[in-house]
């Protein structure tokens, strides 16, 4: 009784972590322009400068964490992101130099690339292997809803904003709050790690000799392959939210808006979906698909299956959203919330990750997947603004270049992913208590 209370503590304080991982992941993208505009930073030449520094500090985090976790401990790993990242948002509500935003966007994604990857390891680890899919679909399914709470802080937080610039004598603005109310939310976690324990997997590989944290393990022709299909079966989630989404002003300007500043009344884009709310929807939908996605994998005892149905589903709602008749602001609030259900795989995805390796690796797989597909929405982006810049100076579609540059990265994205999925086993049943052992080590020990 007292370890299912310990577990279901566990996952409580993963969820609250993801949930506001997430917050902090998306609170950026909303809050860039008022930020920036509020400092007399240029917009249009930081807000991408921005987010690349984060997402740098993501696949940087990655790697740190995930070997953190392999050699000193999931649960310090856990904790330790969450307290990066939550003093890193408290200190981005204070700068004033473009360079001070870019070194705590750096720390901050630093800190947000390990919560998951622990979180997700220590479920894996301390649940029944029939069960620790409901555990892992707990906390990304709450966890996505963290979106949903930035979107109403940045928007909606004027009365916070006030009550804080009286707490502390000084005028704060609301992107200001949004970052301070993420990093109060982080901190208000840690009270919570008494009660906590460690994984009895790992716990057994420290009593070993066995090597711990190897990254350069991953890249033994025994398992780079089937690491690197871990990684691209997450691709689609990332160009959906990255491109789609994110740039879905792009597609349809007469309806969509690039910001939530409404133009002249007399303007039909006064009535326009701003992409901060469409980005809401995605995730509310993300959440609801992860809940889906997750029960749907209890009842078939498979991982691939759903994946398959996902990636499916993904190419699907792709073309309706590119190509399908247009709609009211709802009708593309709706195709927002479509496109994040059929993207929400993603406790699947880094479940599914963490199954496929021995417990000495599985922190440092279950850390760095996720974020180097965060990291690839980099050439996800680039290989967009390349072929919407090729299609546009042709003849061939010069109104649709977006759209024909989307259905090519997404395409790519996809069958990229279908190929990951084909090439991982089915891990459902799978006992996790087993370790990767390097080669070279064995034949220098066979040797001996």
């Amino acid at each position: 009784m007292k370890q299912k209370k310990n577990i279901a503590l566990l996952i409580t304080v993963a969820s609250l972590g993801y949930f506001v991982d997430i917050y902090d992941l998306i609170l950026f993208n909303i809050i860039k322009k008022d930020s920036l505009s509020s400092l007399n930073i240029d917009v249009n030449t930081y807000e991408t400068v921005l987010f690349r520094w984060q997402m740098a500090g993501m696949l940087i985090g990655g790697l740190i964490w995930g070997i953190l976790g392999d050699v000193k401990g999931r649960v310090s790993v856990l904790f330790g992101s969450i307290l990066l990242y939550s003093v890193s948002n408290v200190a981005n509500a204070f700068v004033t130099t473009v360079e001070a935003y870019k070194f705590w966007r750096l720390l901050a994604g630093i800190g947000l690339a390990g919560e998951l990857g622990a979180a997700i390891t220590l479920v894996s680890e301390l649940m029944p292997k029939e069960k620790r899919g409901i555990g892992t679909m707990i906390i990304v399914t709450f966890g996505a809803l963290g979106a949903v709470f930035a979107f109403f802080i940045a928007k909606n937080g004027d009365g916070i904003t006030a009550v804080m610039s009286q707490l502390s004598g000084r005028c704060l603005e609301n992107w200001q709050t949004a970052y301070i109310v993420g990093g109060v939310l982080g901190l208000l976690l840690l009270l919570m790690r008494a009660g906590t324990f460690e994984s009895t997997l790992f716990e057994s590989a420290t009593s070993t000799n066995v090597k711990r944290g190897n990254f350069f393990m991953l890249f033994r022709k025994a398992h780079l392959k089937k690491y690197l299909a871990c990684i691209v079966i997450g691709l689609p989630v990332w160009f959906v939210v990255g491109i789609l989404i994110a740039l879905s002003h792009k597609f349809f300007p007469e309806i969509l808006a690039a910001t939530g500043i409404q133009p002249e009344a007399d303007s039909i884009k006064s009535f326009a979906v701003a992409t901060p709310e469409m980005v809401m929807w995605s995730y509310i939908g993300l959440s609801t698909g992860d809940l889906l996605s997750g029960l749907l994998s209890q009842l078939f005892k498979s991982r691939k299956r759903v994946i398959y149905i996902n990636l499916t589903g993904i190419a699907i709602m792709t073309l309706v959203f590119l190509y399908g008749p247009a709609g009211s602001q709802n009708y593309y609030r709706f195709i927002a919330f479509l496109l994040g259900a059929v993207t929400g795989y993603w406790a699947i995805f880094v479940t599914n990750a963490s199954e496929q390796f021995g417990t000495n690796i599985r922190s440092t797989v279950a850390a760095t997947v996720p974020n180097f597909v965060r990291g690839g929405v980099l050439l996800i982006t680039m290989g967009f603004e390349y072929f919407s810049h090729e299609f546009a100076i042709s003849e061939t579609y010069p109104d649709r270049s977006f759209s024909v540059a989307a259905l090519i990265v997404g395409s790519i994205c996809l069958v990229l992913a279908f190929w990951g999925t084909y090439n991982v086993e089915e891990a459902f049943h799978k006992d996790l208590d087993y370790f990767e052992h390097d080669p070279r080590s064995r034949d220098a020990e066979n040797n001996a």
